[in-house]
């Protein structure tokens, strides 16, 4: 599927992108295919990977971490700044390295996936609607506010419960609170407007009965 869009994205530029299943049918059904796509995240924001993915997954462990050490010494399509994986959708907040990079970006990760899912389920066709969609960001408290709904996601759709967000494995919030393993996120245009880790914990549970309220009335303000 190719991601051709009206208006070019920006170099430089942070935006919210996001996209859902075909007919909002689900895109996640098991933990393999949710560290699948925590994967294929991973990889495909590097500009010029060696190998696919699915050709990196056959080396040895050794191999892996050789070519995984080369490449963080290499350009990036994408910085990662935030993201969360839900049942039939994404939303991830993106800056954008080089020209086409966020498109290209997405492109490879939903091809990527797609095949990964298809062969899995032994089903064809496109998993994700067209086009994805996406938000300039224009100043940093749109920023540090949008990393917020993409971590409130999990609680506001109802798909876990409030004391059970810190344990959802599959968003950018444990790397924001020190609990993250991975190194792909791009924390410091969000951290940066606080003190420290804490305090970023408090504005994102300071908010969750705000962001129910907006979830349950979003279709009344938003063209769905």
């Amino acid at each position: 599927m190719s991601f051709i869009r009206r208006t070019p994205l920006v170099n430089g530029g942070f935006y919210h992108i996001f996209n859902r299943g075909v007919a909002r049918a689900p895109t996640f059904l098991s933990r393999a295919e949710y560290k699948q796509a925590m994967l294929t995240l991973s990889y495909y924001r590097y500009a010029k990977p060696p190998v696919s993915l699915a050709r990196f997954k056959e080396f040895s462990q050794e191999e892996r971490q050789q070519l995984l050490n080369s490449l963080q010494k290499t350009e990036k399509l994408v910085e990662i700044v935030a993201f969360v994986l839900m049942p039939n959708h994404f939303h991830f907040l993106l800056k954008q390295n080089k020209d086409n990079g966020i498109s290209k970006f997405v492109s490879q990760f939903t091809n990527s996936y797609t095949r990964y899912f298809n062969t899995l389920n032994e089903r064809v066709g496109p998993l994700f609607q067209g086009v994805f969609k996406s938000v300039y960001i224009e100043a940093d408290e749109q920023l540090i506010h949008v990393s917020r709904y993409i971590h409130l996601n999990p609680v506001v759709s109802n798909v876990i419960r409030e004391e059970d967000l810190l344990a959802y494995p599959w968003s950018s919030l444990p790397d924001y609170l020190g609990s993250g393993v991975s190194a792909q996120i791009f924390t410091d245009p969000v951290l940066s407007h606080f003190k420290s880790p804490q305090e970023y914990r408090r504005f994102i549970f300071d908010q969750i009965g705000y962001g129910k309220e907006l979830e349950r009335i979003k279709h009344l303000v938003v063209d769905d």
